[in-house]
């Protein structure tokens, strides 16, 4: 596996060894070559690049022609430009008919607004597309998983969503460590006070509020949750019966995303009470680290809410 740092470059990287064995993928580009690190792609398979400009809803139209075709294409963009600009295409287009077209979403979550802010952050599209019938959405946790996260994609039949982020994740896997398709992977097992979830790019910080609570005495188990609304939910109710207590953790809006999920999961399956940790607000510029600390996702706050969910 090539060198590569950040989901953006791990998304490229991907597309790049997907393609040296397969002439049907392509890479659909509403302007967004260089800010998905497609540059190279674009040189060594020429053929299999479209641009089309500033047009996400032309971006997915293209995508859902080359699909119908029997091309297998992946349209990158931001996450909100794409999930909210073209959701129409997304669903009618896609979605509806069932077209075998790969989204890559990134800057989703609050952590890339360092430079952009609010209009670049993008914590809605995880609840957008949950409420689109045929949609896989994955979310990896740091670059490793992303790179593994975009080959899977591939191999899916029907519309499949990979949310990446801004470059400023965590690096928490092995490059080998396969993208688990069981919708989740415990990371510590330290017992069953509480079961932590994360998904998607605060997962470092999770695991840290993990050992933090072990030194208080509680002693948690972290899931990191990869799969969301996915059809096998198997392990991540075998999960959920081994405890009583559930707080989750997301760089996303607190609906829709993760908490979304697992309280459905919870409700539908086994009552128990989920405390979730999730934006209820707009974000702001800033540094990444000082965002996530500042909304609440430092490790002492999610460990300091997981000691209060238990009382």
């Amino acid at each position: 596996m090539a060198e590569f740092k950040g989901t953006r470059e791990a998304f490229a990287q991907a597309l790049i060894d997907l393609a040296e064995t397969d002439n049907k993928i392509m890479f659909v580009s509403p302007d967004s070559l260089k800010a998905m690190r497609a540059t190279k792609f674009a040189e060594l398979h020429p053929e299999q690049y479209v641009e089309v400009g500033i047009s996400e809803q032309g971006a997915v139209d293209t995508a859902a022609g080359l699909a119908a075709a029997g091309l297998l294409p992946f349209v990158g963009t931001y996450a909100g430009f794409m999930t909210m600009r073209a959701c129409e295409q997304m669903r009618t287009f896609v979605a509806y008919p069932n077209l075998n077209v790969k989204f890559v979403g990134i800057n989703s979550g609050l952590l890339g607004g360092e430079r952009e802010g609010v209009t670049h952050q993008f914590y809605e599209d995880l609840g957008i597309l949950s409420n689109i019938p045929g949609f896989t959405i994955l979310t990896p946790a740091d670059a490793a998983q992303t790179y593994h996260a975009v080959k899977l994609a591939a191999e899916i039949n029907g519309p499949v969503y990979v949310r990446a982020g801004s470059g400023r994740e965590a690096d928490i896997y092995d490059r080998e460590t396969p993208f688990s398709l069981d919708g989740i992977r415990i990371l510590k097992d330290y017992g069953t006070d509480t079961l932590l979830l994360s998904s998607g790019f605060v997962l470092d910080r999770v695991l840290a509020a993990a050992e933090l609570l072990k030194g208080q005495g509680i002693n948690v188990m972290v899931g990191d949750v990869n799969i969301l609304y996915g059809k096998h939910q198997e392990k991540i109710l075998e999960a959920i019966s081994k405890v009583t207590r559930i707080v989750t953790v997301e760089d996303h809006n607190i609906n829709g995303g993760l908490g979304a999920y697992i309280s459905r999961l919870v409700t539908e399956n086994d009552p128990k009470k989920v405390k979730r940790i999730g934006l209820t607000t707009f974000g702001e510029s800033g540094p990444a680290k000082e965002l996530a600390d500042a909304y609440g996702f430092s490790p002492e706050a999610i460990a300091e809410t997981v000691v209060k969910n238990m009382k």
